[in-house]
């Protein structure tokens, strides 16, 4: 059996060499419950990855991988790391264990697909959430910009949901002296030059038709209940608050 941080540590390897299309998909119930998840599609081009794959992971490389598993399980197998670091990283990591991850890699049918998920009984709960994603490079025992899910919690912004049945808000606010130390970071530039040519997608379904978005470029799926605007990760990372939108519903 494959260990859970190698199939991670291979996952993030191979999103070093793909154009990758991130997905934010949060499903919105009646009661204001729901379920956050972020999709990660590697797919495109996984085939320029194929010496990557035999060196990583030797005879694995040749398996159809269809792996789910609870980040409380990884965080128990790197129980022994995470006790070294200091307690806030530790209360990060704690944060992720509701956490359910998936990838599904086919060599042969040229398939990358990674998702990370956890439920909701108020989009308040999902304060940051991104951002302690961020933390996920501390279970490799360092930085990396090219782990998926840590640069989403790397672009030096606190996010924040409401939803009250009546309107919607995402709202990311820029600590901006984060935001210019970043930029003189090298790891950063690399980051950058990583993801140059990914997208960053949201994609939100509510449970009442909407009557109008702040973002002039959200489309809307025929009942008007799913709303789905298209961003290039850059702007994810650098200006954040581009992503920022309300949504109105109707009576």
């Amino acid at each position: 059996m494959i260990k859970l941080y190698k199939i991670l540590s291979f996952s993030f390897l191979l999103a070093t060499l793909t154009s990758c299309t991130f997905t934010e998909n949060m499903y919105v119930n009646d009661n204001g419950a729901g379920k956050f998840s972020v999709d990660v599609d590697g797919s495109a081009l996984m085939q320029m990855a194929g010496d990557q794959m035999g060196s990583q992971m030797g005879a694995d490389a040749k398996k159809s991988i269809d792996s789910t598993f609870t980040f409380k399980q990884l965080i128990s197998e790197k129980q022994d790391s995470i006790s070294k670091l200091s307690m806030e990283a530790q209360k990060e990591i704690k944060k992720l264990e509701n956490f359910v991850f998936n990838i599904k890699m086919n060599a042969e049918q040229k398939q990358f697909l990674m998702n990370i998920a956890t439920d909701f009984k108020n989009v308040n709960e999902l304060q940051d959430v991104l951002q302690s994603m961020g933390t996920l490079q501390k279970l490799g025992g360092g930085a990396s910009p090219s782990n998926p899910f840590a640069s989403l919690g790397d672009n030096k912004s606190k996010l924040n949901y409401t939803y009250d049945g009546k309107k919607f808000t995402r709202k990311a606010i820029i600590d901006k002296q984060k935001l210019t130390e970043k930029a003189a970071d090298s790891t950063a530039a690399m980051s950058k030059m990583i993801f140059a040519s990914s997208n960053y997608i949201i994609k939100y379904h509510f449970p009442k038709r909407i009557k109008k978005v702040s973002n002039p470029n959200a489309l809307f799926s025929d009942d008007r209940k799913t709303i789905t605007i298209q961003y290039p990760f850059t702007d994810y990372m650098e200006n954040p608050d581009k992503l920022n939108f309300d949504v109105e519903f109707e009576k």
